[in-house]
């Protein structure tokens, strides 16, 4: 009988050891705690995750607002009751979230020796209590440019934490969660740039319940990757997406299989190898965790990004082509069309499209199509006839990628990063509808827009960085062979500062695609009556000059007096194509440029512009040449009286200038400039220093 007893002592006692909750116990400073919300004990982290667990899991909040990870910091979380309770609570699983305190320049700068081990002794401490505790080191969330001590040195502060808590996960043998991620790209979220709001705090739930339960949602890949796309010919074909944590993923495309296994992030990646390009048509499957994903009708070429502001965006069915422009569609030209959700119009938004805004839903979803003539009519012209003389001269597939959008400035297609390490681009984040840096239209527009917006840090479009999130880091994992840019009209109130953005812009981009010689052709500004845009587009020349593989092509013959939309697109989309062709693809035989001035000689009042010994100049219209202006030392320019070209030069003078010093062409806002070469190319607005 007291055996029989004692077997049901011991099955009533494993029932109640079984039915025992897991203990989680969440430490860390004031982001845990839930500082900042109206009742953090409904709406912190630790309270979120305790939801999303269920009733199998016991979760503590052990947040200590002001808590430092350093030992001799100004505030200790291991001298702190929450500590002490922590560890009292003996936690099946930890969850350390500490260091953004320890940026604080009383402790970083004068302990930072003492972060690892401290760090270690508490993840050691843990143990000794429970042996079996599994550990999660997190990196910080983030700390946006609006603190106060942002430039005086918790920036930098801050990211060397971030490297030393990675290098802790790994030493400890602890999985790492990245709460940096999730939030990064939400200063929205974040009111205090520190402390995630109660939606902020959902998302870190969310983030630390799928490392806990391994539950990230199943397969799960970009929307780049779709029926009819194209594969990118001549370098990898990556894939990736995410998938529940440690599934194996399996891909099939054509003959070849790859396989591999989601890490504990639930994020994977893999490769097929370079493929040739092949108008043979391809299904991809992916498998991964029960549920299965598969693509038709995908074919190989090349793939190239088109983007900008509303001329890149302007449409075929608006331009003065139309019906020529889709009279053919016999080309496989296939098209990713994202546009906008709501248009940056002069109206207010409701405030259902500003909080899909808020949330990065700002492009409606698409898929790959292959074109006709209704998807053709809707995408952008320039990028249409820019693939089509690709198609034409290559005779392969062609995939375009169009994300422009009406208005935008080029900062809002620069991640924030980037931005924040520039010395000087990092004040263009900071309270950016009203800060000069950005033109007064955009900020106007941008106003207007979110009127109606409740959240002092409403998203919008001409934001900085935006657009890089919403636009391009979404098609980042889709290997594109370059890249094609029509934008200016908002950025060229200010050109100095231009000058910085524009190559931090095509920088960016290449780090982005990670290829840093990624083409990147541009279209230099048009005419229209602007008084800043002949110096902005001698600016472009220059910048097209300096930044390697990368050029311009010249619009300004086919611009408007008045309206910034000119609707002839169908030449200077060709113009983008003749640069990606000669350049790119090494078509020897095809000038792309217009006339382009090599050096300028003076001998008496007389100047000598040489163009090359290729170029044979004429005017467009048969008439004299026109727009050339000289200047002297003092630099106030006067026509010139006298101008003769002869073959590959031009020798002007005027009366009013004995010394010439420097020359211009085209230097008007509205151009008149008639400067051709033998292929009809016209030649940019330039200035020219006399030697």
């Amino acid at each position: 009988m007291r055996k029989i007893y004692s077997f049901i002592f011991l099955l009533f006692s494993a029932f109640c050891f079984a039915q025992s909750p897991i203990k989680v116990a969440c430490i860390g400073n004031s982001v845990t705690f839930g500082y900042g919300h109206a009742n953090p004990n409904e709406t912190s982290y630790p309270q979120q995750l305790s939801k999303l667990l269920g009733d199998g899991y016991k979760v503590g909040n052990f947040g200590k607002s002001g808590a430092t990870l350093l030992n001799k910091g100004h505030r200790p979380y291991t001298q702190q009751p929450e500590c002490k309770a922590a560890l009292e609570f003996a936690p099946d699983i930890a969850v350390i979230h500490l260091g953004l305190n320890d940026t604080d320049p009383r402790n970083w700068p004068n302990y930072k020796d003492e972060f690892i081990p401290d760090y270690m002794a508490l993840i050691d401490t843990l143990r000794d209590i429970n042996p079996a505790v599994k550990v999660y080191v997190c990196r910080m969330t983030p700390i946006f440019h609006w603190h106060r001590r942002f430039k005086s040195g918790t920036r930098d502060w801050y990211w060397q934490i971030q490297s030393t808590i990675e290098d802790i996960a790994k030493l400890s043998q602890s999985e790492l969660i990245d709460l940096q991620e999730i939030l990064y790209n939400r200063p929205d979220l974040m009111p205090d740039a520190l402390h995630p709001n109660a939606e902020g705090a959902g998302l870190i739930a969310q983030r630390v319940y799928g490392h806990i339960s391994g539950n990230f949602g199943g397969l799960q890949m970009p929307a780049i990757y779709s029926d009819n796309m194209v594969i990118q010919r001549g370098v990898p074909f990556r894939l990736s997406g995410t998938t529940n944590a440690g599934k194996t993923v399996v891909a099939k495309l054509g003959k070849k299989t790859v396989k591999t296994t989601a890490g504990k992030d639930g994020k994977w990646q893999m490769e097929f190898p370079a493929m040739k390009a092949d108008k043979k048509q391809y299904t991809l499957t992916v498998e991964s965790d029960g549920k299965k994903m598969t693509f038709e009708n995908i074919v190989v070429g090349e793939v190239w990004l088109c983007s900008g502001q509303s001329n890149m965006a302007f449409m075929v069915k608006e331009t003065s082509h139309a019906k020529e422009s889709l009279s053919d569609l016999s080309k496989d030209i296939r098209l990713y069309n994202m546009k906008p959700r709501v248009y940056t119009d002069n109206i207010e938004w409701s405030k259902e499209d500003l909080e899909c805004i808020n949330r990065h839903n700002y492009y409606i979803s698409t898929a790959w199509e292959v074109q006709n003539e209704k998807n053709v009519a809707d995408f952008s012209a320039v990028a249409y006839h820019f693939g089509k003389m690709l198609a034409d001269s290559l005779d392969v597939p062609v995939g375009l990628i169009c994300n422009a959008i009406g208005g935008a400035p080029a900062e809002a297609f620069i991640d924030r990063k980037t931005l924040e390490w520039h010395p000087q681009l990092v004040d263009i984040l900071t309270n950016w509808k009203s800060n000069d840096m950005i033109q007064d239209w955009c900020r106007g527009r941008a106003s207007k827009n979110i009127a109606k917006g409740e959240n002092p840090l409403q998203r919008h479009p001409y934001e900085p960085t935006y657009l890089y999130e919403t636009g391009i880091a979404p098609i980042a994992c889709y290997n594109i062979k370059g890249a094609i840019w029509y934008q200016g009209e908002s950025n060229a109130h200010n050109i100095e500062l231009h000058e910085l953005i524009f190559p931090t812009l095509v920088n960016a981009w290449r780090k982005t695609w990670q290829n840093e010689k990624m083409p990147f052709y541009f279209v230099q500004l048009s005419s229209i009556n602007r008084p800043s845009w002949p110096h902005f587009r001698d600016s472009q020349r220059r910048l097209a000059e300096a930044i390697p593989y990368c050029d311009y092509a010249v619009s300004s013959d086919k611009g408007h007096e008045w309206d910034v939309h000119p609707k002839q697109k169908d030449v200077i989309g060709e113009r983008l194509g003749k640069l990606a062709l000669s350049q790119t693809y090494d078509f020897k035989k095809i000038v792309a440029h217009g006339p382009t001035v090599e050096k300028a000689t003076r001998k008496g009042c007389k100047v000598t512009l040489n163009f090359g010994d290729n170029t044979v100049l004429s005017t467009s219209d048969n008439q004299p040449l026109r727009t050339i202006t000289i200047a002297g030392e003092i630099g106030v320019f006067y026509p010139a009286d006298k101008v003769e070209i002869k073959g590959n030069k031009i020798i002007v003078s005027s009366k009013k200038v004995e010394k010439p010093a420097r020359v211009r062409y085209g230097w008007e806002a509205y151009s008149t400039g008639n400067l051709v070469n033998q292929f009809a190319l016209p030649a940019s607005t330039f200035e020219v220093v006399v030697k």
